[in-house]
């Protein structure tokens, strides 16, 4: 067999209903970070998006589910108890099912498949201000 480099595993894994995306990694991903620093802005920055992409996937979720996800506090923005159950239910399970896929990757195809690095394990922005 040709010597190539060890495949990364990657998974694109959502739930959405009719009305469109409920969750995704990467508002699940939005979710934690505004969890963690407090205000949105920070939040899309750290992961590479503009604010108003942000507040777009958000109020997109929220409709969608018919709750609300985040709530103003002070200036900046707190998720709900709805908002993080949500972010840390998805994040978990995201993770078991990927371990999942690594273990029959490595048992049904030809090569050895290297993990990719976890939504949780992505570095926070170092210039969020905590």
């Amino acid at each position: 067999m040709k010597s190539t480099p060890p495949p990364t595993l990657r998974l694109h894994l959502w739930l959405e209903n009719e009305h469109g995306t409920l969750i995704g990694l990467g508002r699940a991903m939005l979710l934690a970070r505004i969890k963690e620093c407090g205000s949105l802005r920070q939040a899309a920055e750290s992961l590479g998006i503009s604010y108003r992409a942000a507040w777009g996937k958000i109020r997109q979720a929220q409709a969608c589910l018919g709750e609300e996800l985040v709530r103003r506090e002070g200036k900046g923005y707190a998720l709900t108890g709805f908002g993080e159950q949500l972010a840390d239910g998805f994040l978990k399970w995201h993770e078991e099912v990927e371990q999942d896929a690594l273990v029959r990757a490595h048992r049904y195809l030809p090569w050895p498949v290297k993990p990719h690095p976890s939504a949780s394990l992505i570095p926070l922005n170092p210039k969020i201000k905590r």
